[in-house]
């Protein structure tokens, strides 16, 4: 790893950058008015690090462990994902996939910091869940060919490491596409939960009762208890589970919520974040315009309230930082039988659905 990180020496002194006396960094992809689009960092008390306008819409962002870098990956079917210093906000790599693949919008860093991991589309057996592995060698990330491993799925989207460290947990969307973001498969999905180690080998893979039902976006835990959101691409009439939860040692399962709640989802889940210390999970629901925040061990709803488009959520001291496609953002916390919140110091409407806190 040594030599591998040798490169990027001039990015130390994050610590220190880190320890301004700043508030915590919401990093997102955002737009502008005009439609251009932007990877960007603002403090959460609203002073803005930095927005740097690049060439594809991005989605989430994976931050690397202990380098001030962030890889702001490409949005599904999106061909670049960009590597950028989180200190000023530098473009320091455009990160193209190989030929005949595609993004889908996720990646994460390993702890040691050498390896990226991201979600992509295998074009040419359309639909193929890959792995693209990235080595981190002199301050940019390189494709390993001979790297690349299955996700046991169709349609990969999110994914995030279990507490080891060491395996992956992959939500398989089961939608194949094939390099634009036509559904081609809508009455044939084949949606899985997959834990893997990140070499490839399959630990598990479950599924959901409802074939169309899409595994997209999920949050673990400390004890490796894992959160999912669906989408739902059967009848607009339908209510069906979109939560769902596996718990260590159990079988993956709709987490329970009430049907009330679920007609206000209409049918799509976005983001989805656990504040590990209150054991807390939060959701959005943009199509709803609806935010969700439940105890992740009894199921109680502890925040139900309505949020214009609301996109991405992060944790933030003690409660959920959530941002929006159309409306303003906002600060919720659950404490004592009580819900507090406060509108946010930052510029309104057109993030993604995803940000990343620290």
């Amino acid at each position: 790893m040594g030599a591998a990180l040798g490169g990027v020496a001039a990015l130390g002194g994050w610590a220190f950058w880190q320890g301004k006396g700043q508030s915590p960094l919401l990093l997102s992809a955002r737009n502008d008015d005009a439609g251009k689009h932007y990877c960007t960092g603002y403090f959460l008390d609203g002073k803005r690090a930095f927005a740097t306008p690049v060439a594809e819409r991005c989605h989430d962002v994976a931050r690397h462990p202990f380098l001030p870098l962030a890889l702001f990956v490409g949005r599904r079917p999106a061909r670049e994902s960009y590597l950028i210093d989180l200190r000023d906000g530098g473009l320091l790599q455009i990160v193209r996939g190989q030929p005949q693949r595609h993004f889908y919008g996720h990646a994460v860093f390993h702890g040691a910091g050498e390896w990226l991991y991201a979600t992509e589309n295998d074009l040419n057996e359309p639909g193929r869940g890959v792995l693209g592995r990235y080595r981190l060698d002199q301050g940019n990330l390189q494709l390993v060919h001979e790297g690349e491993v299955p996700t046991h799925g169709v349609g990969p989207h999110q994914l995030a490491w279990m507490p080891d460290g060491e395996s992956l947990v992959v939500a398989n969307g089961g939608i194949r596409t094939e390099g634009s973001r036509e559904k081609t498969n809508l009455h044939s999905m084949s949606p899985s939960l997959v834990v893997m180690d990140r070499h490839g080998e399959l630990h598990s893979k479950e599924t959901l009762q409802h074939s169309q039902s899409s595994i997209r976006h999920l949050a673990v835990a400390s004890d490796g208890t894992i959160i999912t959101g669906q989408q739902y691409q059967g009848e607009a009439w339908e209510t069906v589970p979109l939560l769902a939860v596996k718990r260590p040692e159990q079988p993956y399962q709709p987490f329970p919520v009430g049907a009330s709640q679920l007609a206000m989802m209409d049918q799509y889940t976005a983001s989805i974040a656990i504040h590990g210390e209150r054991r807390q999970v939060a959701m959005t629901a943009p199509r709803g315009n609806r935010f969700f925040v439940w105890d992740l061990d009894t199921a109680e709803t502890l925040v139900d309230v309505p949020m214009e488009d609301c996109a991405g959520v992060g944790v933030a001291g003690d409660g959920f930082a959530v941002t929006s496609g159309q409306g303003r953002c906002r600060y919720f916390s659950y404490q004592d039988g009580q819900v507090a919140s406060h509108w946010l110091d930052l510029p309104g409407g057109w993030w993604d659905n995803h940000l990343r806190l620290g």
